[in-house]
């Protein structure tokens, strides 16, 4: 008896041994046409190994460019597409770009930055108003969910002018923001919200 551990090793295990021997078998055929209806009927036993993703872009581009590899290369037909070249299997992807930029509090986040910056650029007035009070309500409220005690909002507009690099000054007596305790209601509320969510989804 021959074990399939003294075979060669199988370049897509996941269709298994047998699609193998057809392709090893399909490779050795003299005829050219003959060659391609084993290759054709090849493809459609692959196909039907995997319903469930027909649907996916470009199946039957892929099913090709499986029969190519496990033929390393050697079946010599007219592919209906452009297969992969084999010195493009190993080759390794371009190195992603990541942006490390700093964060100056992570608590606020990156987007949350930005923002502040955009305000900075309104023309001063209601709208421009309206805007600086949510991002400080909101500055705020992400203090409390990394820190969950209260803060006063003396802290958060000392943060919003050093974030706005002094374009953005609010003073305590004329601007007041969500107490600390509601703001922390509003949270706890919403978790549970999304905890009874998750729980109903599952």
């Amino acid at each position: 008896m021959k074990y399939n551990t003294e075979e060669k090793k199988l370049a897509l295990p996941e269709y298994g041994r047998n699609i193998q021997n057809m392709v090893d078998y399909c490779v050795t055929i003299q005829d050219r046409e003959e060659r391609k209806r084993c290759a054709n009927t090849i493809i459609n036993i692959m196909g039907n190994m995997f319903p469930h993703l027909r649907d996916v872009n470009d199946f039957k581009h892929i099913l090709w460019d499986h029969l190519a590899i496990m033929a390393d290369f050697k079946l010599d037909i007219d592919y209906p597409y452009e297969i992969v070249k084999k010195e493009d299997l190993n080759m390794r992807p371009p190195r992603l770009a990541y942006n490390n930029s700093r964060i100056r509090y992570r608590h606020y986040g990156k987007t949350l930055e930005k923002m502040i910056q955009k305000a900075t650029e309104f023309q001063p007035g209601p709208e421009k108003d309206q805007l600086v009070h949510l991002l400080a309500t909101q500055m705020k409220k992400s203090f409390l969910s990394w820190n969950k005690e209260s803060v006063d909002d003396a802290k958060i507009f000392k943060d919003l002018d050093e974030l706005s690099k002094g374009q953005i000054v609010l003073e305590e007596d004329k601007h007041k923001l969500v107490e600390s305790r509601a703001l922390l209601a509003r949270v706890n509320n919403n978790n549970n919200k999304n905890k009874n969510f998750t729980r109903k989804g599952r």
